[in-house]
């Protein structure tokens, strides 16, 4: 069956438990978030403003496209429909000339 492959174990010597620098150590550990918390976004006026700008971009961007895209199936729909027109009279000429 398949075994997995480990790294090759490390050869450097343990490291000296004594420290080389004279830095003191400190004394109470730094304080640590919660793991499922989230941090805090605040919204200043500026930000939230260049906020409200981007999104009314985005809708205006979006409704464009929509529109031109609505725009384009009617133009594809008229022009069917005078094709259409312009196939039934030739038909009706073609038969009527027999």
């Amino acid at each position: 069956m398949l075994t997995p492959e480990y790294p090759p174990q490390d050869t450097l010597p343990p490291a000296d438990p004594t420290p080389q620098t004279s830095t003191p150590v400190p004394a109470t550990p730094a304080p640590v978030a919660p793991a499922g918390a989230r941090p805090v976004v605040q919204l200043t006026p500026g930000s939230a403003l260049a906020l409200a700008a981007g999104g009314g971009a985005v809708v205006l961007v979006v409704g464009a496209v929509l529109v031109s895209m609505l725009l384009a199936v009617a133009i594809t729909g008229v022009s069917v429909a005078v094709v259409a027109v312009v196939l039934r009279l030739l038909v009706k000429d073609l038969q009527k000339g027999r």
